[in-house]
């Protein structure tokens, strides 16, 4: 039976709600500190940007809608749980991530919530008989709270992964990852009869996408038409393998019977021709079961960077300079951000004039310290490159000769990553 307040002291009802409002004042920083410890204690919830993100977003969702509950006291009986509580659980199930985690992130964060409630009772003035009544009150809401909104998200993960698994051909796509994960040996001709693609060949991954604004339900049926075109247009030697990663993007691979140097930039221009196309990274060319695996995991790789930098282009490709070089330190966002600034100063601004210093310093450092080199590339004035390197080191605040290949990295994180790894100055 649901515990209800409606019938207890006034003054117990105060202090539970003003505890509410207290962390409701921090509703934010109270739900990153929970998505962090989700993060650390399970490991199946450290996917992709946009899945963390959303995890973040159902966190929150959870939260206000529990200080909601306390501060008002409202029945949390017939609460539904948020939409972004919701889409996390159908997502999760999408990429295949047990649902015991699922199950697991609500009672850790239960857990955490609790400790949160904790440490403000001893920071808010109760009387001593209403304390024990306040703490009773508050962990029992919680309780019924994750009790009821579990049921709910778990139903609705359960639905998901059936609708999931009927949707695609599920053994087809099983053995493609059981291909890429490589945790046993492989049976290289079973698994080509499986998965109905050579993997003897030579091989070009594609990650491809649709943006959430372009979303419209029949994206996994475009992906696939696309990559079939795609497959025509650069005189594959065999048919293509497409494998869903979710409701809205997707994995291929093109098979080639020899190396081509061309392809990569073939599949660039197809892509760039169709404005109504997906999104997509590129990996190289690679051949043999393991170039197989080494493809998609550049591709994946170039994703990364197209999802927290915010794409500086449609297509990008894991041998474009510096993108693999810029996957690989921006492993951490936040950190490569705080390293960024510490490195460039002022320089790493975000704004518009320090974009163009930032952007000319790279090109000059690139091209040996050469301006005449710079200016040709920037097609600018040989003066207009002098000036904006001298206005970047200032800007910086000290010469670059001692940290040279520190100040390189960093305008190469700027250059990929943008606004995420840049704070906001003042121009």
């Amino acid at each position: 039976m649901t515990t209800s307040r409606r019938d207890g002291a006034v003054e117990v009802n105060r202090y539970v709600a003003r505890i509410a409002a207290r962390l409701n004042e921090r509703v934010t920083q109270v739900s990153a500190n929970i998505r962090q410890n989700l993060e650390a204690d399970i490991p199946e919830l450290r996917g992709d940007a946009r899945t963390v993100e959303l995890l973040g977003a159902s966190v929150e969702g959870n939260v206000d809608t529990i200080l909601h509950a306390l501060r008002h006291d409202i029945p949390v009986a017939g609460i539904q749980a948020p939409a972004a509580a919701i889409e996390y659980a159908r997502r999760l199930a999408q990429h295949g991530i047990p649902v015991n985690a699922l199950v697991r992130a609500y009672r850790l964060g239960q857990r955490r919530m609790t400790e949160l409630v904790f440490a403000e009772l001893h920071a808010v003035d109760i009387e001593a008989e209403d304390r024990i009544p306040v703490v009773e009150v508050i962990t029992t809401t919680l309780f019924e709270y994750i009790d009821g909104i579990t049921q709910q998200v778990v139903a609705v993960y359960e639905t998901e992964r059936e609708q999931w698994l009927e949707s695609r051909n599920s053994l087809r796509a099983l053995r493609v990852r059981e291909v890429l994960a490589g945790r046993r040996p492989v049976d290289v001709d079973a698994a080509i009869e499986a998965i109905r693609y050579p993997l003897h060949w030579y091989h070009v991954a594609l990650v491809m996408w649709y943006p959430d604004t372009e979303t419209s339900g029949d994206e996994l049926t475009r992906l696939q038409r696309f990559v079939r075109e795609l497959a025509e247009a650069t005189d594959t030697g065999a048919r293509p393998l497409f494998a869903a990663a979710d409701g809205g993007s997707g994995w291929a691979w093109l098979p080639f019977r020899a190396a081509n140097s061309a392809v990569v930039e073939r599949i660039r221009d197809f892509a760039v021709a169709r404005p109504e196309g997906p999104w997509l990274t590129i990996g190289e060319m690679a051949s043999g079961i393991d170039g197989f695996r080494r493809t998609h995991r550049q591709a994946q790789a170039a994703r990364s960077v197209a999802v927290a930098g915010g794409a500086v282009s449609k297509v990008l490709a894991a041998s474009d300079p510096g993108l693999a070089a810029a996957a690989l330190l921006g492993g951490d966002v936040g950190a490569a951000g705080q390293w960024v600034a510490h490195v460039l100063g002022e320089l790493a601004a975000d704004n518009d004039n320090d974009e163009r210093l930032r952007e000319t310093l790279r090109v000059f450092l690139g091209a040996g310290s050469s301006y005449k080199a710079a200016a040709a590339e920037l097609d600018l004035h040989f003066n207009s490159v002098k000036y904006r390197v001298a206005r970047a080191i200032s800007r910086r605040g000290r010469p670059i000769e001692a940290d040279r290949l520190d100040v390189e990295l960093a305008l190469l994180l700027c250059h990929w990553y943008g606004p995420a790894v840049l704070w906001r100055g003042a121009s």
